[in-house]
């Protein structure tokens, strides 16, 4: 897909029109991969375009193209850039790395003194976030607020997560500290040479986590959780 006119910008008032065909994507690819989002509605989109607090890309006829939002926590102590989605049609042509970037610099401009992080599954994700300065860490260093975690609810690992005591569980974290971080040449290097080890190590921590959690509910005849967790485990291993 060609991506060269792509347009990339902060979202203004009139890409509210793009609220609900966002928000549908954002269910149905959630479905398609088994995992859950914290459920967001057109409205609550719309407010995030309305604050000047998104990022929007479209095509010079003005279809969509993909999308992302801010999300303040902790009176803007933290900063998660979240919603993050592609159309299908231009997945995997580099769109969400620049979007990713656009966001990123519009929560430092916004921001300057906020600490931005994220929770992924994926690699790829992994590997645009380390380009941007982003390091992971552990999740006690993510926000304590309680509306954060409760986003997670949606998300078949919900269950995973509470049993962690909320200080593991499927996702890794990862985090931009504006008053204490490397250059994202160095993250990114450092990526690229232990991608590898990155890989294995989220394997591994995955496949404990599921061990544990299936062995809690071995006793209580109820295993539908373990075994979504499993399936979500093997599209991430194999997919």
């Amino acid at each position: 897909m060609e991506t060269n006119n792509i347009i990339i910008r902060v979202a203004n008032i009139g890409d509210i029109q793009y609220a609900a065909p966002i928000t549908d994507e954002m269910e149905s690819s959630a479905k398609a991969r088994g995992t859950g989002i914290a459920k967001r509605s057109p409205a609550y989109i719309e407010q995030k375009i309305l604050e000047g607090k998104a990022v929007i890309a479209v095509t010079p006829d003005g279809g969509w193209v993909g999308f992302c939002y801010i999300e303040a926590w902790e009176h803007g102590k933290f900063v998660a850039n979240s919603g993050l989605i592609v159309a299908p049609a231009f997945r995997k042509s580099g769109v969400a790395k620049q979007i990713k970037k656009r966001i990123f610099d519009l929560s430092k401009e916004k921001y300057p003194d906020a600490k931005i992080f994220g929770l992924t599954t994926g690699l790829a994700v992994m590997k645009i976030n380390s380009e941007l300065g982003y390091e992971p860490v552990t999740y006690s260093e993510l926000t304590d607020d309680e509306e954060f975690w409760a986003g997670c609810k949606s998300c078949v690992n919900y269950d995973i997560l509470m049993s962690k005591e909320r200080k593991n569980c499927m996702c890794t974290a990862m985090l931009y500290d504006p008053a204490d971080h490397r250059e994202p040449e160095e993250t990114g290097e450092d990526f690229r040479n232990n991608s590898k080890i990155y890989e294995r190590l989220m394997q591994i921590r995955q496949s404990r986590l599921l061990r544990f959690f299936n062995r809690k509910n071995a006793g209580n005849g109820d295993s539908s959780l373990a075994k979504a967790a499993a399936k979500l485990f093997f599209k991430l291993k194999f997919n």
